[in-house]
């Protein structure tokens, strides 16, 4: 099967790289595509040298599936021209998620929605992802009313340029690189992506927006707080959940225990709960410090962690990529000419 990964020189574009590796997907052919100023440079895939290409060169290629991961920008320009050409077109930016037209998909969750029509699929937000991952078994057993999220998460989320600037000033340097506003190590800034009219960030409302979409329940009330951290590993999450019925503490354990994609870790006596050092490089979601929450009913307290980059990003793309090929929605030298 002939695969673009479009980005592929960037941060999440190279963790692609390594996930369809990793996870043996049917690669025949792969289309690494980069800005012209990467054009001809190698990178290495499975012990091979692929040469980068250019966006036009790789839809006259015709790959069966496009993995996108290059900005909004990039993927609204370009993800039509890759679908016109028979490609399936996985998209990880924000620029498709909250199309009526297009699926948000995370396997774990909502996989069954896609069809062999959907010819530009919407990967979720990083923070968004590993929240539903861990909400779907106890939505489908005790129907969750609200959701209060306090999100943790690490500046690998950023991009290669917050990294650089967490190393920079750990490291003593001052007036460095600079990703965000003011400085990262050694503190908390309460602010991811920009503010909007109501006071929200926009990556709150994508947490907020994403989960009824992606959990196909609008009546689910979710308000979130998003908050860089001078971390590397992942994201953690504090999520306060209300649902409409009461839960047994043991059988919310034996749901997640059993869930796919999601590692249990809830030993309190032997301090066991997960950290962003734990999750990193890994594909599953990390669920702990499971209680109730005392001053109300009905309602669950949950710690959330997960590698950002990997099912945050890399991961579920490619896990949507496995599930199209297991369900025969797309297929090796299905791409045509427009």
């Amino acid at each position: 099967m002939k695969v673009a990964v479009v980005g592929a020189t960037g941060l999440v574009g190279t963790k692609m790289l390594q996930v369809l590796a990793e996870r043996n997907f049917p690669v025949s052919e792969l289309i690494p595509v980069a800005s012209e100023k990467s054009v001809g440079k190698e990178i290495e895939f499975k012990g091979k040298k692929f040469k980068v290409v250019s966006m036009e060169t790789a839809i006259a290629m015709k790959p069966e599936i496009a993995i996108f991961s290059a900005g909004g920008s990039t993927s609204t320009e370009f993800a039509p021209k890759f679908a016109e050409a028979g490609t399936t077109v996985i998209d990880n930016s924000s620029a498709w998620r909250m199309d009526p037209t297009k699926k948000l998909v995370v396997p774990e969750v909502n996989a069954n929605v896609l069809t062999k029509e959907d010819k530009i699929i919407a990967n979720p937000n990083c923070s968004t992802i590993q929240m539903v991952v861990a909400l779907k078994p106890l939505h489908d057993k005790y129907k969750i009313k609200r959701v209060v999220v306090s999100t943790y998460q690490s500046v690998t989320g950023t991009g290669v340029k917050a990294v650089t600037q967490l190393m920079e000033e750990r490291q003593g340097i001052k007036d460095g690189t600079k990703a965000y506003p003011y400085e990262i190590d050694l503190n908390v800034i309460p602010q991811i992506d920009v503010f909007l009219e109501n006071g929200y960030t926009k990556e709150e409302m994508k947490m907020i927006k994403e989960t009824n979409k992606i959990m196909c329940d609008d009546s689910i009330k979710v308000t979130a707080t998003t908050v860089r951290i001078p971390v590397m590993g992942g994201h953690s999450e504090s999520a306060n959940v209300e649902f409409a019925t009461d839960f047994d503490l043991d059988e919310v354990k034996q749901l997640l225990a059993k869930a796919p994609g999601i590692v249990l870790v809830d030993d309190i006596a032997n301090l066991q709960y997960p950290m962003p050092k734990d999750a990193h490089d890994k594909d599953e979601v990390f669920v702990g410090r499971l209680r109730r929450d005392e001053s109300q009913p009905n309602t669950l307290n949950m710690w959330i962690v997960s590698d950002n980059l990997r099912k945050g990003a890399a991961t579920n793309a490619v896990q949507i990529a496995e599930y199209l090929l297991k369900s025969e929605l797309v297929s090796a030298g299905s791409a045509v000419v427009a």
